[in-house]
């Protein structure tokens, strides 16, 4: 188990997740539906099991890149921990737990398991043949919030989209700092990524419009529903720590790219989740 932990990287799961804890108590906040301990944990089942799916896909897909480029030579597939035999029963494994959890939420998640599923698999392809790939990896993420609003509700509605495309946006961003370290190995080896095809310092630019605009996107919401003093807290953490981010790294600096990634937006999700939820408890 903690091997394939390890290959699904589960500690990244922070970045979601939060998003989709909003969308899921957006819906009871918005809606009349009541709280339902069942559609809470098939929606976590949803979250990790279609997450896994997509990363260990990545990882078997990847892994003669993985095997000869020097930062990655040591994931589990190359170094040999995990056989792509095993990675690829996994992710099938991942996938068919993920459309029988939607099976048991309603209909429409049900339909839409494999939209959701392709999404989040077809991103590992994207880097092949166009350097918009981070944005793909962002739409996946973005589906976070969303599904978790159609667990509650089973119908679509604009403020989770909202969420979601703040979401895609940031996400997509901080993939474009994290690509920042195998710009190199990427245009040599005719991989795509935006900081291999722009290069590093504009790659930065677009990286911090992308955050620029998550942040008007978890702006918007506030005009289609009631929020509280909690909610601009959470703002005004969620936008110093994008802001942070874009002042620890450079082009000729990428030693705090593991900081500006990981624990810079790992924090930045769960103090934003943790203070809308708050605002929801005293708005009620």
């Amino acid at each position: 188990m903690k091997k394939y932990m390890s290959l699904v990287l589960f500690a990244h799961s922070i970045f979601a997740l939060p998003f989709a804890l909003i969308g899921f108590f957006l819906a009871l906040q918005t809606t009349a539906h009541t709280f339902d301990w069942k559609k809470l944990l098939l929606m976590l089942v949803c979250m990790v099991s279609a997450r896994s799916a997509a990363m260990a896909f990545n990882r078997f897909l990847d892994r003669d890149i993985d095997a000869i480029n020097p930062r990655t030579a040591m994931r589990d597939i190359p170094a040999g921990r995990i056989s792509p035999k095993n990675a690829i029963g996994f992710t099938f494994f991942s996938c068919l737990l993920f459309i029988a959890a939607t099976y048991f939420i309603n209909t429409l998640c049900f339909y839409l398991s494999p939209v959701a599923l392709f999404v989040v698999l077809f991103y590992s392809y994207t880097k092949r043949f166009t350097p918009l790939c981070h944005l793909v990896l962002g739409v996946g993420l973005g589906l976070a919030p969303i599904g978790a609003y159609l667990v509650v509700t089973n119908q679509f509605n604009i403020i989770p989209i909202f969420y979601g495309i703040a979401v895609m946006c940031w996400s997509g961003g901080f993939d474009i700092i994290y690509a920042l370290q195998d710009e190199e190995f990427d245009r040599s080896h005719g991989l795509n990524s935006i900081p291999a095809y722009f290069g590093g310092k504009i790659a930065l630019h677009i990286s911090e419009g992308l955050h620029v605009l998550s942040f008007v996107f978890v702006l918007l919401p506030m005009f289609y529903m009631t929020v509280g003093w909690f909610y601009y807290i959470g703002l005004l953490f969620y936008g110093t720590l994008l802001i942070y981010q874009h002042r620890i790294v450079s082009p000729t600096d990428l030693s705090r790219v593991d900081r500006a990634f990981m624990t810079t937006n790992g924090i930045a999700s769960v103090i934003f989740a943790f203070f809308y939820l708050i605002d929801i408890v005293f708005l009620t």
